[in-house]
C-alpha cells in the first residue's frame, strides 16, 4: 500500500475495467481453444509428412496446406506467448511469430490479387507437399485474407496508443468479417467465393481453427481496446453481452430459414424475404424494448445500492466488502500481494459524552481525510462501524508496517493542532493473504482478532 513499494493498479471504480468475474474464465476458454487449434495443426503437418498415417485420415484432410497448418500453429504460439504476466522477451517472441504470419499471408493474398504476376509467394511454396493441387503449397485467399488480419490483430494485440488501437481494433472487426464470410460460404453455398477452385477452398478444418482463434484474438483484444466495453463492468457491458449473441446469430438463423423454405419450395422466393424481412423488424422492436428494460433495472440497483458513507465520504460496509473483493481478484489475477487493515478508535465514547457527538463527528472525519491522504487512491478505504476503519489493496506485510507507521506519524501532527482539546489514537491489526483459496471475509477477521488483542493488551 506504499507508492514506492507497490505498482498502482487500475482504479477500482472505472465502470470501463473489464469485470474480474469474467477474465478467469475467458482465460480458460481462450487456453482450451488455443490446445485445440494446436492439435489440428499440428496433426495436419504429421499427416503432410508421413504418407502411411495420411492414409488412416478421412478424405478432404489435404485441403488444409502445409503452410497454413503452420500459420495457425505460430498464431497459437504467438498467442500464448502474448498472454499476461509474460516477459519482454516472450512479448518480442510473440510480435516477431505474428510478423511472420502476417507477411507469408499477405504474400499469398497479393499472389492471388496479382494473378500471381508479382511472384511474391515463392517463398511460401517451401512446404510444397501437395504435388497435385491447382495452386500447391498455397492456402485459398479467404484463409490468406484473414491469416493477414489476424496477424495485424497478433503484432498490436496490446498496444494502447491511440492510433496503433484504432488499427487493431478495426482489424479485428475485418477478422471478423472475413470468418464469418467463409463460414457463410459453407452455410449458403458460396464456397466458390473469390473464384477459388474446389480444391483450393477453405478447408472445414482450417475454418474451425479460424473461428476458434478469432474468438481468442477479440476477447483478448477486447481487454485493452475499443472493444472493451463488452467486458466492461458498467451497464454499457452487460448490455453489449446480452446482445451480441443474437446480434451474431439471428442474420445467418433468418437466411437459413429463408433459404431453406425457398429450397423446399414451402413459399415463393418473394414471399420468404418479405416474411424474413418482417420477422428480423418485429426481433429489433422487441430486442430494442428488452434491453430498455434491462437498462432500466440496472440503474434502480445502482440507485438503490448506496456504497458511500455519508459522513466521511468513504465507502460504507456494503461498498466496502463490493470493492474490496473485487480488488482482491485483480491482486490474485496478477499475482500480487494483497493485504487489510482493521483500525478501531480508541476512546470516541469518552469524546462524544464530553464533547458532544458534533466532535466526535468531527474526529471521525478527521480520521477519513488522514487515512485518504496516507493510502493510495487506488486502496479501498471504508468505515464499515460506528469507529472502525478498514483498508483494503494490493501490499505485503513489510509494506504494511511503513504505512502504519506513516499514518500513527499523520495522527500524532493532527493530535498538535492548536485548541484541539482531545486526541486521536487508534488501535490496528493488519494481514496479507495466506494462500489464493482465503476469502476476502476471512482476511478481515483476522485483522479484527488482531486488533482486538492490541487493544485488550492497551487496557491492562
Amino acid at each position: 500500500m506504499v507508492a514506492s513499494q507497490i505498482p498502482s493498479p487500475p482504479v477500482l471504480l472505472a465502470s470501463s475495467h473489464p469485470d474480474p468475474h469474467l477474465l478467469d474464465p475467458l482465460a480458460r476458454m481462450q487456453r482450451i481453444y488455443l490446445l485445440l487449434v494446436g492439435v489440428i495443426s499440428i496433426t495436419i503437418l504429421v499427416a503432410w509428412l508421413s504418407p502411411a498415417l495420411a492414409a488412416l485420415f478421412p478424405e478432404g484432410w489435404s485441403l488444409m496446406r502445409p503452410n497454413t497448418a503452420l500459420a495457425m500453429l505460430l498464431s497459437v504460439l504467438s498467442l500464448v506467448l502474448s498472454q499476461p504476466k509474460r516477459s519482454p522477451a516472450e512479448l518480442r517472441a510473440s510480435r516477431i511469430l505474428a510478423l511472420i504470419v502476417l507477411i507469408t499471408a499477405f504474400t499469398i493474398f497479393l499472389e492471388y490479387a496479382s494473378n500471381n504476376a508479382l511472384k511474391l509467394g515463392r517463398f511460401n511454396q517451401i512446404l510444397d507437399l501437395d504435388f497435385y493441387a491447382t495452386h500447391p503449397g498455397r492456402m485459398s485467399p479467404q484463409t490468406a485474407a484473414a491469416l493477414t488480419f489476424l496477424g495485424v490483430v497478433m503484432l498490436l494485440l496490446r498496444v494502447r496508443k491511440r492510433l496503433l488501437s484504432h488499427v487493431a481494433d478495426i482489424a479485428v472487426l475485418l477478422l471478423g468479417l472475413m470468418t464469418l464470410t467463409i463460414l457463410s460460404g459453407y452455410l449458403f453455398g458460396a464456397i466458390h467465393l473469390f473464384g477459388v477452385s474446389m480444391q483450393n477452398r477453405t478447408s472445414p478444418q482450417t475454418l474451425f481453427a479460424l473461428c476458434l482463434l478469432t474468438l481468442v484474438a477479440y476477447t483478448r483484444r477486447a481487454e485493452y481496446g475499443f472493444h472493451s466495453v463488452l467486458l466492461s463492468l458498467g451497464i454499457g457491458g452487460k448490455t453489449a453481452r446480452l446482445a451480441m449473441p443474437f446480434a451474431i446469430i439471428l442474420p445467418f438463423l433468418l437466411e437459413m430459414v429463408r433459404a431453406g423454405s425457398v429450397y423446399l419450395r414451402i413459399i415463393g422466393p418473394q414471399y420468404a424475404n418479405a416474411i424474413a424481412t418482417s420477422a428480423l423488424s418485429i426481433f429489433i422492436v422487441g430486442f430494442t424494448l428488452m434491453v430498455a428494460w434491462r437498462i432500466d433495472s440496472l440503474e434502480s440497483a445502482i440507485r438503490d445500492l448506496s456504497l458511500r458513507d455519508e459522513l466521511t465520504g468513504l465507502y460504507n460496509r456494503r461498498g466496502f466488502y463490493v470493492l474490496g473483493e473485487q480488488a482482491m481478484r485483480l491482486a490474485r489475477r496478477a499475482s500480487k500481494p494483497f493485504s487489510v487493515l482493521y483500525l478501531d478508535l480508541d476512546r470516541l465514547k469518552p469524546i462524544n459524552d464530553t464533547f458532544g457527538h458534533d466532535v466526535g463527528s468531527e474526529v471521525l472525519q478527521t480520521v477519513a481525510k488522514l487515512l485518504t491522504l496516507v493510502f493510495r487512491e487506488v486502496d479501498v478505504i471504508g468505515r464499515i462501524g460506528g469507529d472502525e476503519f478498514v483498508v483494503a489493496g494490493e501490499g505485503s506485510t513489510d509494506g504494511m508496517e511503513i504505512v502504519v507507521e506513516r499514518l500513527q506519524l499523520a495522527v500524532a501532527a493532527a493530535n498538535t493542532a492548536p485548541g484541539r482539546e482531545y486526541s486521536i489514537s487508534f488501535s490496528h491489526g493488519y494481514v496479507t493473504r495466506l494462500d489464493a483459496a482465503e476469502s476476502f471475509e476471512h482476511m478481515l477477521g483476522r485483522a479484527d482478532k488482531i486488533m482486538y488483542e492490541e487493544k485488550r493488551l492497551k487496557k491492562k
